[in-house]
């Protein structure tokens, strides 16, 4: 219990930074360059990368890993309205859909869990971060009504995310690993 209350907090706190980041940052500078994509579509979305890293490392875990800072996220935009059937839908979709694209290619005989000795296949996890992020846009869009353009902006935001933030960790990573071999 204690181990899942970390990872909650750990993963809930990124997924909290990585939405600050996008939202207050990312988005006034896309605005500036891209008026015409309305609504909230990052077409650098780093939350997206965070729920597939989550995923692929705790599995369904990340489900409640997830939820306190997805949860979080929509009360930020929506308030009280967060308990609207279509929001909570939406969350429901942000924090079960990764999770269970995962386990679906497992069934499937596409084992990417992570194991001890086994080194990631990143192409594979970008695979199914892109697969995640077309059945989540779809979900997600249909839920709110939005048009069509919309789902293509989610899309590449989601994809951008998930690349860009794979590419921080790796090389924080690899900065910390040459500083303690130092």
């Amino acid at each position: 219990m204690k181990a899942l209350a970390t990872e909650t907090i750990v993963v809930s706190l990124c997924y909290l930074v990585a939405s600050y980041a996008a939202f207050e940052i990312l988005m006034p500078i896309q605005k500036s360059f891209f008026p015409g994509i309305g609504g909230d579509a990052s077409l650098l979305f780093l939350p997206h990368g965070v729920k597939v890293l989550a995923s692929w490392l705790l599995g369904w875990r990340a489900s409640i890993a997830l939820f306190p800072g997805v949860f979080l996220v929509f009360v930020s935009f929506a308030g009280m309205g967060v308990f609207e059937c279509h929001r909570i839908a939406a969350i429901l979709i942000a924090v079960l859909v990764p999770p269970a694209v995962f386990h679906l290619v497992k069934i499937l005989g596409w084992d990417l869990s992570p194991a001890s000795g086994r080194k990631p296949r990143w192409a594979s996890i970008m695979t199914v971060g892109f697969l995640i992020s077309i059945v989540s846009s779809v979900l997600s869009n249909l839920v709110f009504g939005n048009a069509p353009k919309e789902y293509f902006a989610y899309l590449i935001g989601d994809i951008f995310g998930l690349f860009f933030l794979s590419l921080i960790l790796m090389f924080l990573f690899r900065a910390m690993r040459s500083r303690s071999s130092a």
